[in-house]
């Protein structure tokens, strides 16, 4: 009996092995995506819900943000060039530019429409 369990586990393992190669070569040729947190930023329509110039935030109901992964909703985010708050005006329509600056959502550009 004990023999037998040795020579089972013997070709389980044989078998697992030549699956796990079958599976790499068949991958070999296949053209991966990037995930969506590597593509190009592109401006994405919002509504100003906030604006908090003192902190350099603003909060914006917001479509989906393919290239953070991000589904639409209503987020605060901080803004890269401050400045530009001061044309933002609660409840005007804007277009936003996002990307990650030092690992967090950042508001890159933002022009109101």
């Amino acid at each position: 009996m004990k023999h037998g369990l040795i020579g089972l586990a013997a070709v389980c393992a044989t078998f697992a092995f030549t699956l796990h190669a079958q599976a790499a070569d068949d991958m070999a040729g296949m053209q991966m995506k990037p995930a969506a947190s590597t593509s190009a930023p592109k401006p994405v329509e919002a509504e100003v819900r906030k604006v908090d110039a003192a902190n350099g935030k603003v909060t914006l109901k917001h479509g989906p943000i393919e290239n953070l992964g991000m589904p639409a909703m209503t987020m605060r985010f901080p803004v890269k060039d401050k400045a530009s708050l001061a044309r933002l005006k609660e409840g005007s329509r804007v277009r936003a530019t996002f990307d990650k600056v030092n690992g967090v959502a950042t508001v890159t550009s933002i022009e109101p429409e």
